[in-house]
């Protein structure tokens, strides 16, 4: 299947509309539409329907969608990794991140590397342990970091130095605003948003997790401040990531709740030179860590 062709489906899905598609991607209208029909005659399928003047993907398109999309991030990080095989001063590392303030470690090992590679390209991916590892496992990206410990019969990996710990952002008019640190007591009766990975993996370690009151789950914590403002929630997350101000307060939770960090590659991964250099300053600094299980 031409990736050239697929580039242009996911123009059309982009925009909706076939002559929108052909002037973004300079081609003429009627050579579109031919690469079109081609393309649903290898699959035969439609994969587009007329809803008046738009263009909208049938089910099959939609499926297409989401297969181009990771098809073409695979070929594209494929050949940027050839190039980078004769790029000494450059390279693309590709990372998924769980939000943290660890990633501190993530950015200096990167700003080290730049001094080797100046025009280095370091491309991130924000979500949660699930979103992360299942762009990893398509090979999209070289790395993912996660916040559990990592399954060792898959992946190879680094402990990241230091602790991520929880803490309650509230608005800043609550009473709860009032205390030093928040137990489960006094938070069993509010709306809780937070992730649902850590509802599932991390609140038992903590609370009796089947008392509290959950509003929804999320995977990034800056929506879940916006929910906090407006008094509907209060948003359980790693400290560090919201400061307290600008009509929020953060409290850290009593008992403390913890976290460590890992970066996790798949066995027998083959690196770029970047994504080598970059692990190898990862493994460095780990290993000046004090290990205090």
């Amino acid at each position: 299947m031409d990736i050239e062709l697929l580039r242009n489906f996911l123009e059309i899905a982009r925009l909706g509309s076939m002559t929108k598609a052909a002037s973004s991607l300079h081609i003429s209208q009627p050579t579109l539409s031919v690469q079109m029909k081609s393309l649903e005659e290898v699959l035969g399928r439609k994969l587009f329907r007329k809803e008046g003047r738009n263009l909208v993907m049938t089910e099959e398109g939609e499926l297409l969608e989401r297969r181009a999309a990771d098809i073409i991030g695979l070929t594209d990080k494929t050949l940027s990794e050839f190039r980078a095989l004769s790029d000494s001063l450059g390279g693309d590392v590709r990372i998924g991140c769980s939000e943290s303030v660890l990633i501190d470690h993530l950015a200096l090992a990167v700003k080290k590397i730049k001094k080797k590679r100046p025009f280095l390209r370091c491309h991130i991916t924000s979500g949660d342990t699930a979103i992360v590892t299942s762009i990893l496992e398509q090979g999209l990206i070289d790395f993912a970091i996660i916040i559990e410990p990592p399954d060792l019969d898959r992946y190879d990996s680094i402990r990241i130095p230091g602790v991520d710990t929880w803490c309650a952002v509230i608005p800043e008019d609550s009473p709860l605003a009032a205390k030093k640190s928040l137990t489960f007591d006094y938070i069993k009766n509010e709306h809780i948003i937070m992730s649902k990975q850590s509802f599932l993996a991390d609140l038992p370690r903590w609370c009796r997790r089947d008392e509290l009151t959950i509003f929804g789950y999320l995977n990034l914590f800056y929506n879940g401040t916006r929910f906090v403002k407006n008094h509907m929630a209060i948003l359980l997350t790693f400290a560090g990531l919201a400061e307290s101000g600008n009509g929020l307060a953060v409290r850290p939770l009593s008992p403390v709740l913890s976290n460590r960090m890992y970066i996790v590659w798949k066995k027998r991964q083959i690196f770029s030179p970047a994504a080598r250099d970059l692990l190898e300053i990862l493994r460095e600094n780990a290993e000046k860590e004090p290990v205090n299980e």
